[in-house]
């Protein structure tokens, strides 16, 4: 458990240094050059401009459509990720068994402990590193649609429902922070999570950040994080549960 909380530590400075540090102020168009922009960053931006033509300028709804499209492209990976997450789960009574009888941290211990740790692996065909995979080949593509949002011109002056997209907004981040609050609560309820403390306090503090950094950037990207989180929810709901169900449900016995 302390392993992944270290990767998710990771993940947010990982984001934070690259949200900060590639061009974020410097406004995007067709004709900018570098590999981030014209492939990641650039076709972002198309298709909010598409979907916003579509529907008459209205840029709030194609951040939502497209923020959908999105989640739904990733979604593949988000299932792998979770299948691998369950397979994990699903050996935790054997891998607890190798660890207790191989306890002794001499040497000889210590090396049979990973020999019979890889046979299991082997043996239920389980990659202790594929479920962080599908998350690294998420962040690029996460990061992106934000820098889309910060740097494209085209949203300034628009409005969509209460708030200027191009402006903070003082209701939205609180609806961030609570949907990344729900998401993430969901994520941990009736999982071994849940009794750690450390993943406790991420419960906490991720929903934290999001709410302030909301407050000071422009609300197109608060509103891309509440669409995404609320995707998440369902996808937590109606993919994550049934999946998890059976470990679950073994745990509690």
């Amino acid at each position: 458990m302390r392993k992944k909380v270290l990767l998710l530590i990771t993940l947010i400075g990982l984001l934070t240094v690259l949200s900060g540090c590639m061009d974020v102020n410097e406004p995007i168009n067709e004709s900018s050059e570098g590999f981030w922009n014209e492939y990641f960053v650039w076709p972002m931006v198309w298709l909010i401009n598409y979907f916003a033509g579509l529907f008459d300028g209205n840029y709030g709804l194609s951040i939502i459509i497209v923020t959908i499209i999105v989640r739904l492209v990733l979604l593949p990976l988000n299932v792998k990720q979770l299948k691998s997450s369950k397979a994990m789960q699903d050996i935790q009574p054997e891998l607890k068994e190798i660890q207790k009888k191989y306890a002794s941290k001499d040497a000889q211990s210590q090396q049979k402990l990973q020999q019979e740790t890889m046979a299991l692996f082997q043996k239920h065909g389980v990659n202790p590193l594929a479920g962080c995979l599908p998350i690294f080949v998420q962040m690029p593509v996460l990061i992106a649609i934000y820098h889309a949002i910060m740097r494209m011109e085209e949203i300034d002056g628009h409005t969509f429902l209460w708030f200027d997209l191009s402006s903070p907004d003082y209701i939205l981040p609180i609806i961030a922070g609570a949907a990344t609050f729900l998401q993430q609560k969901l994520m941990m309820a009736g999982s071994p999570a849940a009794q750690n403390p450390q993943m406790m306090v991420m419960l906490y503090v991720m929903p934290i950040m999001i709410t302030v950094f909301a407050f000071f950037f422009p609300a197109a990207l608060a509103l891309y994080w509440v669409i995404g989180n609320i995707f998440m929810v369902a996808q937590t709901i109606f993919i994550r549960k049934p999946m998890m169900k059976d470990n679950t449900g073994g745990d509690k016995k």
